[in-house]
């Protein structure tokens, strides 16, 4: 399944009843929400590109190979400063995993 977003593209290439896996692409300085889940934690694996990442307000760069760890109720952000399209792998944990499970606290696009 994959569903086009302002920001890029993701990819499900794996679920069951409490994981999923994404391919997220991340167009050039395009950003997600600055959002939080309440049910689920998630795993980044950078592949491709240059990713910032703001974690609970805090921001630092992360490169390909790099691991970024976000616990449940965490607030956290991706943007892609770079001029390639950004590829990471998320694989999402938890006893939910809808994609309405997302509490956006600022988006570029409108959807708050």
């Amino acid at each position: 399944m994959t569903e086009d977003r302002p920001w890029g593209v993701f990819t499900v290439v794996d679920e069951g009843d409490d994981c999923k896996v994404k391919v997220i692409e991340v167009l050039p300085g395009k950003r997600l929400s600055y959002q939080s889940h309440a049910r689920r934690s998630e795993r980044w694996v950078i592949v491709h590109g240059e990713a910032d990442v703001t974690l609970d307000g805090h921001e630092k760069r992360f490169f390909r190979g790099d691991v970024v760890e976000i616990g449940v109720g965490q607030k956290h952000r991706v943007a892609n400063p770079g001029g390639t399209v950004l590829r990471m792998i998320e694989v999402q944990l938890g006893d939910y995993l809808g994609e309405d499970d997302i509490i956006r606290y600022q988006d570029d696009f409108g959807r708050v």
